[in-house]
């Protein structure tokens, strides 16, 4: 994996044809079975991990590409939910080397080739690309999806992809082709985002408008034109906002059922076997309550607060570690009313912020003067842990890499 990263001169290069080139002299180049690719700003893995439930639980053979990692490089790539072996992982990178000849290409564009080989090797019935940065540029959107996902739009990587809603909107559309059908999960989508659907000609399907779910008394119901399914169980998944992520889900199943049927019960089984590490994951450390969550910008931030603000409305002590080129300030304007006492950490990454800036952040954004300063995420986890009275749990947060330092801790 170092060598990968190593090999292309920059970590991001938005861009098609490198990996394009790339694709079509690997014979990658046209998907051979029903392709979903799912985009957006938050939301992505659980909209992921649903389709991947579902569809296991209908019998198919699903094949998933995800980023990043938290453990292994192995996770991003799986089939029906598990991570595949190194063996046909390494197969796929030799053939992806032979095909590159003088092509350079990034970490992320060999990962995406390496996955659709796997897929093809194993002979998947149905594979779910997650869409790494942006859509229009992301190497995922070299193949043309049967079915694409948008998920939400909020201000992220805001570098490469622009510094307001309707900037950003525009790349994630770019996902969507004339003639098929795009779901998108945003309740108050940028105008900007039906005028690039409209003009690409795809069949857009949007939350509220024309799919949407409701609450009822022993579970929650969804409706879709004439479809309805009623008495759904509750996902898997925990937070408010999962609903609206399983509904965007059941969607695209909808969409795509004249390839892949699939039944009403098949549907309620994967919202209750949808599993993804690290969103609002809640366990314990020596028994102390203790929340994972990768929430990196200020709208995934605010979710979880809301959802906090719920299961704990005493307040948590925080374990806080960031990538620089976040919108660190806001995100901690948004959860400074809940955190009680305030752990950074420093990540061993060429984008990370360190502790002391941060410190510096907290003081300017909310007055916080005693925030510690504690090393690694692990070792800022079991100093709160020693700290914090035995009501109130830890919550950890700020990056995927925040959350990989951790999570072996768990019990």
């Amino acid at each position: 994996m170092h060598l990968l990263e190593k090999r292309h001169p920059v970590e991001i290069d938005l861009g098609l044809s490198r990996v394009g080139e790339v694709a079509q002299r690997a014979d990658l180049h046209h998907p051979s079975r029903p392709l979903i690719t799912v985009g957006g700003t938050n939301g992505k893995g659980s909209v992921v991990a649903f389709l991947t439930a579902i569809y296991v639980a209908a019998g198919y053979r699903v094949g998933t590409h995800t980023s990043p990692h938290l453990r292994r490089y192995n996770e991003r790539i799986a089939i029906n939910g598990q991570a595949v072996g190194d063996a046909p992982i390494v197969a796929a990178f030799e053939a992806i080397e032979r095909a590159q000849e003088n092509t350079s290409l990034t970490y992320f564009e060999v990962g995406a080739l390496a996955a659709m080989h796997v897929f093809r090797a194993h002979a998947v019935d149905v594979m779910i690309f997650e869409v790494g940065l942006g859509g229009r540029l992301d190497a995922v959107n070299i193949w043309d999806a049967d079915v694409a996902v948008i998920t939400t739009i909020a201000l992220d990587h805001e570098a490469w992809l622009g510094n307001t809603r309707e900037h950003i909107a525009v790349e994630k559309a770019g996902i969507a082709r004339a003639g098929r059908p795009v779901i998108t999960g945003d309740r108050h989508p940028p105008d900007a985002l039906e005028q690039s659907l409209t003009q690409i000609g795809a069949r857009w399907r949007c939350i509220q408008r024309d799919f949407d779910y409701s609450q009822q008394e022993n579970g929650w119901s969804f409706r879709s034109g004439d479809t309805r399914l009623d008495d759904l169980p509750r996902p898997a998944l925990e937070g408010d906002w999962q609903r609206d992520n399983a509904s965007v889900a059941i969607e695209a199943v909808l969409c795509a059922r004249s390839r892949l049927p699939v039944s009403r019960d098949a549907m309620a089984n994967g919202l209750q076997r949808a599993h993804l590490p690290g969103r609002f994951q809640r366990g314990t450390v020596g028994g102390h309550p203790v929340i994972l969550d990768v929430g990196h910008n200020p709208a995934a931030v605010q979710q979880l607060v809301e959802q906090l603000s719920k299961v704990y409305p005493a307040g948590v002590s925080a374990v806080f570690a960031v990538l620089a080129d976040k919108a660190v300030g806001p995100m901690i304007e948004v959860i400074a009313p809940i955190v009680r006492v305030w752990h950074l950490a420093d990540l061993a990454h060429n984008r990370a912020m360190p502790a002391v800036d941060i410190r510096r952040v907290l003081e300017a954004s909310t007055g916080v003067t005693d925030a510690t300063l504690d090393g690694a995420p692990h070792k800022a986890l079991a100093r709160a842990l020693s700290a914090a009275p035995a009501h109130q749990p830890v919550l950890v947060f700020g990056s995927f890499f925040t959350i990989t330092d951790v999570m072996e801790l768990l019990d």
